[in-house]
């Protein structure tokens, strides 16, 4: 089983660019596959990106290619979202998530483990 506590949102202007952290607890975490996805007030949560175990696989979503990049760093336990060019469309809480299958999931149903979010807010 693993902890996830995310961290680093916070209030930035349209343009600008904000870096999330998720600290994972336990010893295995270079077993999980990592996802960070997002929810805005009265929408769904939402795929945003997905790295693999070794770092060797990673997936966008459409809307964030381009400006948003994840990577992780096993030996820190850690799973990073540099978002860069923000909008005020990406506000949102955006949550990181874990699970231990092969491939890394772009839904909600292929993640097991889930953060508690942290918001994010771009203004215009």
């Amino acid at each position: 089983q693993v902890q996830l506590v995310e961290s680093g949102g916070g209030l930035v202007q349209a343009g600008g660019s904000l870096r999330l952290s998720c600290a994972a607890s336990g010893r295995t975490f270079s077993s999980y596959v990592m996802g960070w996805f997002r929810q805005a007030p009265g929408k769904e949560r939402e795929f945003v990106a997905a790295i693999s175990r070794s770092g060797s696989s990673i997936f966008y979503a459409d809307s964030v290619k381009g400006r948003f990049t994840i990577s992780r760093d096993n030996a820190k336990n850690t799973v990073y979202l540099q978002m860069n060019s923000l909008k005020p469309e990406d506000t949102a809480v955006y949550y990181c998530a874990a699970d231990q299958s092969i491939v890394a999931a772009t839904t909600t149903r292929g993640y097991d483990y889930w953060g508690q979010g942290t918001q994010v807010t771009v203004s215009s």
